[in-house]
């Protein structure tokens, strides 16, 4: 289903799809949440769903080339929402999402995402969304326990690098034991 937010950008009313679902939520009464409907993490199960009326949504003029038209339009989006209060993300989710990201974390406690690739807003918004799913598809991954082969297999090849390495260390101490003068 496609969505359509309506921004009022000065006397205009800007319209910007969203590719999304609408999920019921009990949690935010009569408001809908929205979910991306294509990525899921397969070791939590956590779906990405981004509420947007949780997210602090502005634009503002793009750099780089554009010629005229950059100048008049405010292109560039920037996406920020306070992490500690985001209710939509689990806490330790949260709280890895501000160890890996605290270069984007404010004073404030926001993460702040931006995006300027294209000239258009809808786009960048759209970028801007699909950077903070893969930023919190990340903070969630958890790699898989190792089996029991791959432990036994970690432990013989430790057990033959530490047989080399003290192979080696003989090896140079022989060398040098052969190199010393002895002057009695």
């Amino acid at each position: 289903m496609v969505m359509f937010l309506v921004r009022q950008l000065g006397h205009r009313a800007v319209v910007v799809p969203l590719q999304c679902r609408i999920l019921p939520s009990a949690t935010y009464g009569n408001s809908s949440r929205f979910d991306s409907g294509t990525e899921q993490n397969d070791q939590s199960g956590l779906q990405l769903d981004i509420p947007v009326d949780r997210l602090k949504i502005s634009y503002s003029r793009s750099s780089g080339p554009g010629g005229q038209h950059v100048n008049k339009v405010n292109s560039k989006a920037e996406v920020r929402f306070h992490v500690q209060t985001a209710e939509w993300i689990p806490e330790q989710v949260r709280s890895e999402l501000l160890m890996r990201y605290k270069t984007r974390v404010n004073k404030a406690g926001e993460l702040v995402v931006t995006s300027e690739v294209s000239r258009s807003q809808h786009r960048n918004l759209s970028e801007c969304l699909q950077k903070i799913r893969h930023m919190i598809s990340e903070a969630s991954y958890t790699p898989p326990e190792p089996s029991e082969e791959d432990l036994a297999l970690r432990a013989q090849r430790l057990d033959k690098s530490n047989r080399e390495r003290v192979k080696q260390k003989t090896i140079l101490s022989r060398l040098k034991q052969s190199r010393r003068v002895d002057f009695d």
